[in-house]
């Protein structure tokens, strides 16, 4: 399939650099009814859900994965996207070229330089497009906290943020924004955007409504962010990404599925990881390992009936995922309505919530 069927046209200005405060006042365009598009906003949630309704929540907690650091005199921005065990990671750096296996890497904030730091990481190798393999130099039970330390919140590359020695660098309170209310298992490199929204009031009044509550776990790397390079989508490869689903989750969300009940993904996460553990009868199983699914239109979906998602990067293998679940023609006048009314686009924008018109 071409990559360029998924291409549209985005105003830079729409892209927001930070969320709506409260979280629940952003915008939320409403295509749960086939052929309506509604404008509404996030709190009116709890009015377009039911009772019965199972919400599938992805828990997962973002760690701080960007780094800054001095290589000698030359300037490196890491970001972490996949462990390979608890030491060393995979990790995508700017300015790489000046990198050699061996090299350390020297940490700093913008209280404490390079020179006088006591966090850094060798390079072990480097891997083309899937970035650098690098060994930090702590012990593992202390990469955490160095991490809590040294790192700031991974935000994808459009939104821009200063360096920490700028003295501007925490303008944003990102370490709490970029952090769903529900977070609870660190490993993540890349929020789960769609649950940003959420607010302890919004899930008070999905308790009260009767809607039922699920929740996952998919540690989502910083590869969601790559844009697709190939010309058409059997050339492009995804990075795999670790999740967890319990025997206890399984169990509430095919007990709804059997009694014809509503299941809704919070964000494509939930979605990738829901499908990754299906088999072909609609049945979720349990799930511990790692996923790289790939989704795109033509694929017929076994769990969800609909999706809570943000609106994504043109040519993103997430729009190609909403083209699938709602159809590429309906999802192209979504976007177009929303442009014209100036939603506000990406990680820190307004929401949506999508039927699955493609199920088996």
């Amino acid at each position: 399939m071409r990559v360029d069927i998924f291409d549209f046209e985005l105003d830079k200005d729409l892209i927001a650099k930070e969320p709506a405060n409260p979280r629940d006042a952003s915008r939320l365009l409403d295509l749960s009814e086939e052929d309506k598009i509604t404008d509404r906003h996030f709190y009116d949630l709890p009015d377009i859900l039911k009772a019965g309704d199972v919400l599938v929540f992805n828990d997962t907690k973002v760690i701080p994965a960007r780094l800054y650091g001095k290589r000698g005199n030359a300037e490196v921005e890491v970001t972490l996207y996949h462990p390979e065990n608890g030491i060393t990671w995979h990790a995508f750096i700017k300015n790489a070229k000046r990198l050699r296996s061996d090299d350390v890497i020297s940490f700093y904030t913008s209280e404490i330089s390079s020179e006088e730091s006591d966090f850094q990481a060798r390079v072990l190798e480097k891997n083309g497009e899937d970035g650098v393999l690098l060994e930090f130099l702590c012990p593992v039970d202390n990469l955490s906290k160095k991490l809590e330390k040294y790192g700031m919140m991974p935000l994808p590359p459009y939104i821009k943020r200063e360096k920490p020695t700028s003295g501007l660098w925490n303008k944003y309170n990102d370490k709490e924004n970029y952090q769903t209310v529900y977070a609870k298992y660190e490993g993540a490199v890349a929020a789960p955007t769609a649950g940003l929204h959420f607010t302890d009031n919004v899930l008070k009044k999905l308790d009260e409504k009767g809607v039922a509550k699920v929740f996952l776990t998919l540690h989502v790397g910083a590869g969601t962010f790559l844009p697709v390079k190939a010309d058409d989508t059997k050339d492009h490869k995804m990075h795999a990404e670790y999740g967890i689903i319990t025997p206890e989750a399984c169990a509430v969300i095919n007990k709804a599925k059997r009694e014809g009940r509503r299941v809704i993904a919070v964000g494509t996460t939930s979605v990738r990881l829901l499908e990754s553990a299906a088999d072909e009868q609609g049945v979720l199983h349990p799930f511990n390992g790692e996923t790289s699914i790939f989704i795109t239109p033509g694929y017929k979906f076994k769990i969800i009936d609909y999706i809570i998602t943000n609106f994504h990067l043109p040519k993103s293998t997430l729009f190609m995922l909403i083209c699938a679940i709602a159809g590429t023609e309906r999802m192209k006048a979504a976007y177009a309505h929303a442009i014209k009314e100036k939603y506000r686009f990406y990680s820190y924008g307004d929401s949506s919530i999508l039927k699955c018109v493609n199920k088996i």
